[in-house]
């Protein structure tokens, strides 16, 4: 089974630049998902017959979002972050508003594993939105996984807007203490591993150069000067299924590049 992420930083623009078809063409993947789609149900025509589609769009429009498509039907679809743990971690009063309403997360539910896509709130230039990040949405999102996984294993895939490791980014020590590599949004990601998640490209690929986001400025993605900041990890019973993951930067359309995971499931 073939898992892909993808953020396409607008899904209209991808498909202005016909880069979507070619690379479904190419990948054939099972399930496809986007983040930051930016755009409401039906507003941009996707032409994937062979796929059942679901999106969770941002009340504001032209902003964020999330779209799985999946030639296998799944068995629910959820929006969101769940009621519970919106009021257990209330994000109301961040001011960029609530990430609740921006169409961040979306769950299919298949019969072995639940599969989230995500798109994780960005910290900002000037870290204000650190305390979201640390008190309220890291947490959150950890905790839906870990409900999740009380039934059947879970994996999530999709931007987190953090480089891990001083691995995952070229400059990284240029870029500590920076949005995308302080000390707390990392320690955020952290604790996914602690929980037993598992950082799927880890599996094989070790080092710099793995790259998923490069800057628009300087020539950065021909130069490979970029972070890693999308991911696939999945719970640690299912390690043993995990056939590939990779990275690919060749396909172009977006400031960010695919992410893959092969299961064998």
């Amino acid at each position: 089974m073939k898992l892909y992420s993808w953020n396409v930083n607008g899904i209209r623009a991808v498909l202005r630049k016909d880069a979507l078809s070619p690379f479904i063409q190419s990948a054939q993947p099972d399930v496809l998902c986007l983040q930051e789609t930016k755009a409401q149900f039906g507003e941009a025509v996707v032409d994937m017959p062979d796929y059942e589609e679901y999106w969770n769009s941002s009340v504001k429009k032209g902003y964020s979002g999330t779209a799985i498509f999946s030639k296998t039907k799944p068995l629910s679809i959820h929006n969101g972050l769940p009621d519970d743990l919106r009021a257990k971690y209330d994000m109301t009063n961040d001011g960029y508003g609530d990430p609740n309403t921006e169409g961040r997360v979306l769950m299919a539910e298949y019969e072995k594993f639940y599969l989230v896509t995500v798109y994780t709130p960005n910290a900002k230039d000037d870290l204000s939105r650190i305390p979201l990040r640390r008190d309220h949405w890291d947490p959150a999102f950890l905790e839906y996984c870990q409900t999740l996984e009380k039934t059947k294993p879970v994996i999530f895939c999709g931007d987190l807007n953090v480089a891990h490791t001083p691995q995952d980014l070229a400059n990284d020590k240029a870029n500590a203490g920076k949005k995308g590599f302080t000390d707390e949004e990392r320690a955020g990601f952290q604790a996914f591993v602690d929980a037993g998640f598992v950082d799927t490209l880890r599996m094989f690929k070790q080092g710099k150069g793995y790259y998923t986001w490069w800057s628009l400025m300087g020539g950065a993605r021909a130069r490979n000067v970029g972070w890693r900041i999308d991911y696939f990890l999945v719970s640690a019973s299912l390690r043993d299924k995990v056939v590939a993951a990779d990275i690919h930067p060749d396909v172009l359309g977006s400031d960010h590049c695919p992410v893959s995971l092969t299961l064998d499931i």
